[in-house]
């Protein structure tokens, strides 16, 4: 139907203890594209031009907010987890004590998928939200025809991490937008501008838009943290990711700083008969210049998981 993949509902739905927020774009009955979206980020950052460039091949993609992100529920009631502690504590191989880990995280998405009726979907999942993403396949095998893992990493320790400045900008206390708007938004542009490659020139004016619309929508100032822990409580996956069975795909920047190319590598080493696409110029984003690239590539393993 002319302009059907318009298509655009929204709601917010109770998974279990949590809230979760979502968006489908596309014909309900098309099979659906799961996207999954990464460390203190929102839905909103897979964009409605990439959504509807995906819905327009035949899918139903639904965006969601990862708890403690955006309009699903803040955990506020937890404090932010003490890093230095929990390193410590996963270094004498102990069991941290965490409000939540990413296994959590992936119950949310298929408890989503449930909640729409959805048996088996396609998973795409970029950074923290690739690892979700790579849990489902390898846990949830039989809900996922596909996994498209974008600028994300298997927690092998011995794949180099981060650049130190990097780092720093991440775990940098950020002002707080409500005594500091204009502190607050500097900051955020710094870390994107840093990590955002040299394929085009950096657009500060569209990123700014999208930062001041993830405050509109709602900031859980400890949600970042409580995330990060659950990444670095969730550890090495490679044996899991081993037994994928699933068509899947591994999408990395060449100029990424934060998860850096290696990690995308060993990615598709450790998931059987992955497909790497590598970027020339790429950062940790999806900005619009590689968007065509990125939408057709999903399509295209999509396409073999429906098979």
């Amino acid at each position: 139907m002319a302009g059907h993949h318009e298509t655009r509902v929204g709601a917010i739905t109770r998974i279990g203890a949590v809230d979760i927020a979502w968006e489908s774009f596309g014909d309900p009955d098309h099979p659906a594209i799961l996207l999954i979206a990464g460390l203190g980020t929102q839905m909103i950052r897979w964009t409605g031009a990439f959504c509807r460039a995906l819905a327009a091949r035949g899918w139903r993609v639904i965006r969601f907010d990862n708890r403690d992100t955006g309009c699903s529920s803040h955990l506020d009631h937890y404090p932010p987890p003490d890093m230095g502690a929990l390193i410590r504590a996963l270094g004498a191989g102990q069991r941290p004590d965490l409000p939540y880990t990413l296994h959590d995280m992936a119950n949310d998405a298929a408890g989503l998928l449930d909640a729409l009726g959805i048996g088996r979907a396609h998973v795409v999942g970029r950074s923290m939200g690739g690892m979700i993403a790579q849990i489902l396949a390898s846990e949830y095998g039989h809900r996922v025809r596909s996994l498209t893992s974008i600028m994300s990493g298997t927690g092998n320790p011995t794949v180099a991490g981060p650049a130190p400045d990097v780092l720093g900008l991440l775990l940098g206390p950020a002002p707080d937008p409500a005594i500091d708007p204009e502190g607050f938004l500097a900051h955020g542009l710094a870390f994107a501008r840093r990590i955002a490659g040299t394929g085009q020139p950096f657009d500060p004016a569209t990123h700014r838009a999208l930062m001041l619309d993830e405050l509109r929508r709602g900031r859980a100032p400890g949600g970042t943290a409580r995330q990060l822990a659950a990444m670095v409580d969730a550890g090495d996956r490679r044996s899991r990711l081993a037994g994928i069975t699933a068509p899947s795909l591994v999408v990395h920047g060449t100029d990424d700083p934060l998860i850096p190319p290696a990690a995308g590598r060993d990615t598709a080493a450790a998931i059987p008969g992955a497909i790497l696409l590598e970027i020339e110029g790429l950062g940790h984003d999806l900005p619009p210049w590689v968007h065509g690239r990125v939408v057709a590539a999903i399509h295209r393993v999509a396409v073999i998981g429906e098979g």
